[in-house]
């Protein structure tokens, strides 16, 4: 993945119309998960914007609300790429990838930003593009190749994710598909439904025509 620099500070004042006044001024609320797993009652010390969310089983979870601004984000958000982000705040440095953002319904504009904070020890799970390359078999004898998922979820170590999942094409005949059970890697893993279609190659009217032709 590509890398990304983000700097950001801690959230003190919460709440929706904090948030609004925040979005005012080009800024953007932040929450940044997948802290230091702690036991409940937790009684170390957090640093400014962290909170403790409550698991399960006396667990809790330490997060951090922050702040960025709508310019500093815009080549990260508005880009089919991916990357791992290098977060700045309270004067550290930490590895996190984009995890969800939520947009206003009508205007597009973007209201809130979840990062997950990763390590190389933890796979996580990404959505990344997907690029097809060669030439199928099927399209040489008259087929069409039709991309049915653009992007798939890959499961890694964050090192490991790909920017795009290649996938050759050229053994893929006249009506048939390449399914997600069909991909393997050695890095990383496809954890959508094994059963769903990639791409696939389709029969075109004029290659109907010939099949019809041939077989009469």
């Amino acid at each position: 993945m590509k890398s990304f620099k983000l700097n950001a500070e801690p959230r003190i004042v919460l709440g929706k119309k904090a948030s609004k006044e925040l979005r005012k001024e080009s800024k953007i609320p932040v929450v940044l998960n997948g802290g230091e797993i702690v036991e409940l009652p937790y009684t170390g010390e957090l640093g400014p914007g962290q909170k403790v969310v409550e698991l399960c089983n006396n667990k809790g979870i330490i997060t951090t609300d922050l702040i960025v601004n709508m310019e500093d984000v815009r080549k990260l958000i508005y880009t089919p790429d991916i990357f791992a982000i290098d977060l700045t705040f309270n004067g550290k440095t930490i590895n996190a990838v984009l995890k969800d953002l939520q947009t206003h319904p009508v205007t597009d504009k973007i209201l809130h930003i979840d990062l997950l904070e990763v390590n190389e020890k933890k796979p996580i799970v990404m959505e990344v593009p997907v690029k097809l390359e060669g030439h199928a078999e099927g399209v040489k004898a008259g087929g069409k190749l039709v991309l049915s998922m653009k992007k798939l979820k890959v499961k890694a170590i964050y090192t490991d994710i790909p920017e795009r999942v290649v996938i050759n094409v050229d053994n893929i005949k006249l009506g048939q598909s390449l399914k997600v059970g069909d991909l393997h890697f050695d890095k990383y893993e496809i954890v959508n439904a094994k059963h769903a279609v990639v791409c696939a190659v389709q029969l075109t009217r004029a290659a109907r025509g010939a099949q019809a032709t041939a077989n009469s």
